[in-house]
């Protein structure tokens, strides 16, 4: 993970971080085309993946459902993801990547298992999941979405006029698009002190910390923490690994597991971290409902 990336509909780490995109800039001079998921009008080949992808998603977001036709899941989310799309009528774009027939192009959204989604908005990451989530919690993803790039692309039934900025915010933004996060964070910090309600500010303020702190984590401290499960300290610094790592749900296994054995300050402690790490993530995350399911289930 390089740095938090703005406008995003979850303001913290996801699949989305890992995703290389500018491998698949140049297409090569021959592609072939993948069969394409149930209702998804274009498969997503190495051929088109700079037309239909990036460039695309300079108008509108772009959700990219990566499938395998081998799997009755993936028709699933595929059916689901259609009839959403249809309803929205070009509010936003569904594309699908056979990883079957188009491998190089799953391998650039970095997916371990499918079915998975990364939207795009203005050529870049800015969400995904894993998996098929209930209908609801799919609705609240494609809308939190939707939210978050309003007004900031240039087409879609409900495009706006750009927003008129506050100069302390643009600068914010600014210092966070050139990777200084020290002067990004006190700028975020400065705007939340004037208006404790500033949801992007909240949200680049929760990020920026916790990539300061991850990020600071020794190499080792994923096998320091296996080696001394009791460890608070430990524990925590391998939760914020694993959020590097891309691997939130099991961030969120270890710091429950560890909520299960302790109790006191050092469960207070422990609780105040997952919870914190889940406000890094959408609410409606798969990942984040089960690991706040278990963390009820550890405390009562």
């Amino acid at each position: 993970m390089s740095r938090p990336q703005r406008p995003q509909p979850t303001p913290g780490p996801s699949l989305a971080g890992a995703v290389d995109l500018s491998a698949l800039k140049r297409p090569p001079a021959e592609s072939g085309s993948g069969e394409s998921a149930a209702g998804v009008g274009v498969e997503i080949t190495e051929a088109n993946f700079e037309q239909e992808v990036l460039a695309r998603s300079n108008e509108v977001p772009v959700v990219v459902l990566l499938w395998s036709p081998r799997s009755a899941a993936c028709r699933q989310l595929a059916e689901a993801l259609s009839a959403l799309a249809e309803a929205d009528t070009g509010r936003w774009t569904l594309v699908s990547v056979n990883v079957d027939t188009s491998p190089r192009v799953a391998q650039v959204f970095g997916v371990e298992a499918v079915p998975a989604v990364v939207a795009l908005g203005a050529g870049q990451p800015l969400d995904s999941f894993q998996g098929v989530p209930p209908a609801d919690q799919l609705r609240g993803w494609l809308d939190a979405l939707l939210k978050a790039t309003a007004g900031k692309l240039g087409g879609g039934a409900d495009a706006e006029e750009p927003e008129e900025v506050d100069p302390a915010l643009a600068a914010a933004r600014r210092q966070l698009d050139d990777g200084d996060l020290p002067a990004a964070l006190a700028s975020y910090e400065a705007i939340l002190a004037a208006d404790p309600g500033h949801a992007e500010a909240a949200g680049a303020v929760r990020q920026i910390t916790f990539l300061q702190r991850a990020t600071g984590h020794g190499p080792d401290a994923l096998a320091a923490a296996d080696a001394a499960p009791d460890d608070i300290e430990a524990a925590l610094a391998a939760a914020d690994v694993q959020i590097l790592n891309q691997d939130p749900a099991g961030a969120f296994d270890r710091l429950v597991e560890l909520i299960r054995r302790t109790g006191g300050q050092q469960r207070s402690t422990v609780r105040t971290r997952l919870i914190e790490l889940f406000e890094l993530f959408d609410p409606a995350d798969p990942r984040v409902v089960a690991g706040r399911r278990s963390l009820a289930n550890a405390l009562y």
